[in-house]
């Protein structure tokens, strides 16, 4: 029963979870709030969703770029190289666009009477992203329950996930993760040196996806 909506960004995660999920989402919804990779992305996302006939909007968010501050939204020289941390990725951090992000796709699955939101968070971000906490899901959840008439949901099925194990969920289904993009840079190519490259190369490879 498609009965989900899904948010979809093009990266690695999300397209896990489209992937993982397919035969009950209805609908997949990406965001372009001005980010140096969305573009990249959301090719990706587009890809996916006309391969799997799954239909696919995409809502600019032209604001947020335009009042909040974050290195992704500052070129690509504003992304910091190195580990995936706290302290280091703490810059990457664009100010409750979760909470932006679901509101809005709250409101489209109520519109399209689809009873649940999935969002791909991992446990990887937890300590960096305050908008992908269990905490934070669990208080979304609620207030988009109660704030829709037919008690749409949330569903977050790899909050307490790592990375490496969505990437063997990956495997079993087959993706092709070169076509997916996690770069925070958003060149042409890959960096391979920010946190977001390194934290993706060491999934795919403690994952056993190089073997």
């Amino acid at each position: 029963m498609k009965d989900s909506l899904i948010v979809l960004s093009g990266g690695l995660d999300s397209t896990t979870m489209l992937y993982e999920y397919q035969f009950r989402i209805g609908m997949a919804l990406s965001f372009h709030y001005g980010s140096n990779h969305n573009d990249k992305e959301l090719e990706f996302a587009k890809l996916h969703c006309k391969r799997l006939g799954i239909p696919h909007m995409v809502i600019r968010l032209p604001f947020i770029k335009q009042f909040f501050k974050s290195s992704l939204l500052s070129g690509a020289d504003a992304i910091p190289e190195g580990n995936y941390d706290d302290e280091n990725m703490k810059s990457t951090v664009v100010p409750f666009r979760n909470g932006i992000m679901l509101s809005i796709a709250a409101g489209i699955a109520e519109n399209n009477k689809l009873q649940y939101v999935m969002l791909a968070n991992h446990s990887g971000d937890h300590t960096i992203y305050p908008d992908c906490r269990p905490e934070f899901v669990e208080a979304m959840n609620n207030a988009i329950c109660f704030g829709t008439w037919n008690g749409v949901q949330l569903l977050t099925p790899y909050t307490h996930l790592t990375k490496t194990e969505i990437v063997r969920h990956g495997m079993k289904l087959g993706i092709n993760y070169d076509e997916t993009w996690s770069c925070y840079k958003g060149g042409d190519k890959p960096c391979g040196v920010c946190g977001t490259c390194r934290e993706r190369e060491e999934a795919l490879r403690d994952a056993g996806y190089y073997d």
